[in-house]
């Protein structure tokens, strides 16, 4: 079995929107949370401000840490390609504001864009699992 530990950010301004970023390594291009794998010995915190940073452009501090999502996903599930064992992923999931930086797009990267999406919006968006159970987890919005 693999295994991917990462780290995310939930990240909202003064208009209750949220941050996400358009993840375009899936079978669809997916809207996310802001994040993503650690480095090796890297410290989570660290990892996800350092992946916000990547993906939006901002430059966040981190709040408090909201949980932990534990996933095993099956062999036959997995997006990489040739991947042929199941894959147990860990997300840190923590609260973050913007300090500094200007929205801009990533690029080369696992992400093509970013975006300040209303709560009202997110519902409709091609999302993926993890947005609605970090919303959950940060109170701003029931996992499906």
């Amino acid at each position: 079995m693999d295994m991917r530990v990462a780290a995310y950010a939930v990240i909202t301004d003064e208009d209750e929107r949220v941050l996400l970023a358009r993840w375009t390594e899936g079978r669809r291009a997916s809207w996310t949370m802001p994040g993503g794998g650690l480095e090796p010995g890297e410290d989570p915190e660290v990892a996800a401000r350092r992946e916000v940073r990547e993906e939006t452009g901002y430059k966040v501090v981190i709040d408090e840490l909201l949980g932990i999502h534990s996933r095993v996903i099956p062999a036959g599930q997995r997006v990489t390609p040739g991947a042929d064992a199941p894959l147990h992923t860990l997300r840190i999931v923590y609260r973050a504001h913007i300090t500094g930086g200007r929205l801009r797009f990533e690029k080369n990267g696992t992400t093509d864009m970013a975006g300040w999406f209303d709560l009202s919006a997110i519902g409709g968006l091609p999302r993926v699992k993890l947005v609605d159970i970090a919303l959950g987890m940060a109170g701003v919005m029931q996992s499906r």
